[in-house]
């Protein structure tokens, strides 16, 4: 998406669908996230959908009419923000900064929810010195570092960085790395409260909680998302039931470089996919005795890929 180009994709759940989404409309992306977001809220605070029917056709009435009923048991401050997030027109729907600034919204806000959300154009454009040079005292190449944030890539090193230059905008332990580890002030359970200094962690120096605090944040962010269905098998054991798999869908493919441990396949198309199906089923080791079977589209119907991809993880017997 560029600057001047507008959306106009019918995607996502069709409870929380914005009226212009399930219309064909152009959008923007903001006010059908605000939309969504009204109806989670509504969700959470009801126990229910604000739009829901058996029927699609009148699904999608209610949403195009923003037709809904609020209980009596809400507040007046969360029935109004609830009601401002549903508006059917987006031009007059609330926006992400008037919501942060809702008197609902604010009301016993953790501070380390208070804190803006870092403009990550900025911080990209000019890099903190000091920041920079802890992360290479951490071990890291300051050259590939100084790359991989001008670039804006998420690896350890840009993680730990950014979560640095948080913990120096708010004051060292404030915001994001430990709003509720101030020194003074009431006790951890007021809201937006500080530690109580008689409990068990009252008599550390608030800058040592926050190393810790931030220590372990960069440990947590910092693990790799892995995406597929992990394994403790033998290598080639988990192939062959990756083979077993895909002769048991009717699934074509040849392998690829040395050890055959990655598969480039195809399913020829059929009423469950339109048009043919080519992906990769790749297996890689995550960590010493731990592997994962990847799947990736390369081409052909996605809704078809999807199917693949559900029968490849359900029909997949492999030990955890």
């Amino acid at each position: 998406m560029r600057d001047g180009h507008f959306l106009r994709t019918s995607c996502g759940s069709p409870n929380y669908a914005a009226p212009e989404v399930i219309s064909g409309r152009l959008y923007a992306g903001p006010e059908v996230d605000v939309w969504s977001c009204g109806v989670i809220l509504y969700a959470l605070l009801c126990g229910s959908l604000p739009f829901d029917d058996e029927s699609i056709p009148n699904l999608f009435k209610k949403i195009k009419g923003g037709i809904y009923t609020l209980p009596s048991h809400l507040s007046p401050s969360s029935r109004d923000l609830i009601a401002r997030t549903l508006l059917v027109d987006p031009l007059k729907r609330i926006t992400i900064p008037e919501i942060r600034a809702h008197p609902w919204f604010v009301l016993h806000l953790p501070r380390y929810l208070a804190v803006p959300p870092p403009d990550t154009a900025a911080q990209a454009a000019k890099i903190d010195p000091e920041a920079l040079e802890s992360v290479v005292n951490m071990g890291f190449d300051r050259a590939a570092v100084t790359e991989a944030l001008r670039r804006q890539v998420r690896n350890k090193a840009t993680v730990a960085y950014y979560l640095i230059c948080d913990n120096k905008r708010n004051g060292g332990i404030s915001g994001y790395l430990g709003a509720e580890f101030d020194e003074g002030g009431g006790g951890a359970s007021e809201p937006g409260g500080t530690l109580a200094r008689d409990s068990p962690m009252g008599s550390r120096r608030p800058s040592a909680v926050a190393a810790a605090l931030l220590q372990q944040r960069i440990t947590s962010l910092a693990q790799s998302w892995h995406l597929g269905v992990g394994t403790k098998a033998h290598p080639s054991d988990a192939m062959a039931e990756v083979y077993r798999t895909l002769t048991a869908l009717g699934v074509r493919w040849k392998k690829q470089g040395a050890g055959g441990y990655s598969l480039k396949c195809l399913l020829d198309g059929d009423e469950a996919a339109v048009t043919p199906v080519k992906f990769e089923v790749q297996l890689y080791r995550l960590k010493e005795e731990r592997y994962c079977v990847d799947v990736q589209r390369l081409e052909g119907d996605l809704m078809g890929f999807m199917d693949v991809c559900g029968a490849i993880t359900s029909e997949l017997r492999l030990s955890g």
